[in-house]
């Protein structure tokens, strides 16, 4: 590669803490691979607090745009200069551009993987929802199924003014009347894999959907046990794709 071409290059990366796991650096790297993307590079910025993202990532050479994942999704907004206002609206970020002035914009492509993610398996009876877990990716599960005009409550370990149920309140007739379980809590990930969200599993029929926002594993302990009910079961891998490939878009934008 010729100097020149060096200068050209931009860095993208993800953000997030205990991420090597992470989906975004090998689908990017695969993506610029087989586009043959010669001017873009991708990588993790394990950080272990947010006070490193100005310490750390920001010193980095080029930077054109970041992914925001677990735990960073809230507390990254108060160093971008702009937010989208979808954005806004929800309270938390995935998607950094830098803007040609410089600034940092955030944006939410949650709120376009998961819809276009879930659409298409939606029936007249998913018109109640249970969202798992109370943080930053569980606003834009909300703000999703706001858009839907699904009725949802928030499920949390603790009593809060945003949750409607704590998992130890939670019964079959609660899980039975609620057709829609999401799980946006990290319970399940890898290594723990076979930890699962603690529900009462003996609510779920066959006609229910059961979504997970964790693709690693690929079927989770609460996919398993849905799948045993006959529910449908559905991963997070589809909504990555269409959250990174709108991040893209995104970063190319005006170039």
């Amino acid at each position: 590669m010729d100097k020149k071409q060096d200068n050209n290059k931009r860095n993208f990366g993800l953000i997030g803490k205990d991420i090597s796991y992470s989906f975004s650096e090998n689908y990017f790297a695969n993506k610029f691979k087989d586009q043959n993307i010669t001017d873009a590079t991708y990588q993790n910025f394990d950080i272990q607090n947010i006070e490193d993202f100005d310490k750390k990532v920001l010193k980095t050479k080029a930077l054109a745009g970041l992914n925001v994942t677990i735990p960073y999704k809230e507390s990254i907004i108060p160093f971008l200069d702009k937010l989208d206002k979808k954005a806004k609206k929800i309270g938390a970020i995935n998607t950094i551009k830098f803007t040609k002035k410089g600034n940092l914009k955030g944006y939410n492509t949650d709120i376009y993987g998961f819809k276009k993610a879930i659409k298409p398996h939606l029936k007249k009876q998913h018109k109640k929802a249970l969202i798992l877990g109370t943080g930053g990716a569980s606003k834009a599960i909300a703000f999703v199924l706001k858009e839907l005009n699904i009725d949802f409550h928030f499920v949390s370990r603790q009593a809060s003014n945003k949750a409607s149920y704590t998992y130890d309140a939670l019964s079959e007739q609660i899980i039975s009347d609620h057709q829609i379980i999401i799980n946006c809590s990290p319970v399940g990930t890898f290594p723990d894999i076979t930890d699962a969200p603690k529900i009462p599993y003996n609510g779920i029929q066959d006609t229910h959907i059961l979504f997970d926002l964790i693709y690693n594993p690929s079927e989770t302990v609460f996919l398993k046990e849905g799948k045993q009910k006959g529910a449908k079961t559905l991963n997070g891998y589809d909504m990555l794709v269409f959250q990174a490939e709108k991040s893209w878009k995104i970063w190319n934008k005006g170039l």
